[in-house]
């Protein structure tokens, strides 16, 4: 995901090996937004704390429901042409709960929605 971030191309990014549905798409809206206002993401993101909240592999499409703390900490927002960080708000979450939907796919378990909760963890 940091690569999406960092790069306005998205090279290298390969997020649908991770992602699809609506998580992947609203990935790339996201970071197309912050590209077309001239910023870009270093750093690093981190998950932490996953636990399966919910689980059905008896339907059509298995799925499970993760409850996980996002990281952002170290994940710096920057002017794409200066390369210097940007200000942002003091109060804003670094680390918050998020739950994703994963389902099986046949290249394997792709993250299809997240859903931030605004909650620090």
């Amino acid at each position: 995901m940091e690569k999406l971030y960092a790069d306005p191309t998205g090279k290298g990014a390969h997020l649908d090996q991770y992602a699809a549905s609506a998580a992947l798409k609203n990935a790339e809206a996201d970071a197309k937004r912050a590209h077309d206002r001239g910023l870009l993401y270093t750093g690093s993101v981190a998950l932490t704390n996953q636990t399966v909240t919910k689980v059905n592999v008896s339907g059509k499409i298995p799925n499970a429901t993760v409850s996980s703390c996002l990281d952002v900490s170290k994940w710096q927002t920057v002017d794409a042409k200066t390369k210097k960080p940007v200000s942002l708000p003091e109060n804003r979450l670094t680390k918050y709960r998020v739950l994703s939907t994963v389902e099986k796919y046949p290249e394997g378990w792709r993250v299809t929605r997240d859903e931030p909760q605004g909650k620090p963890c």
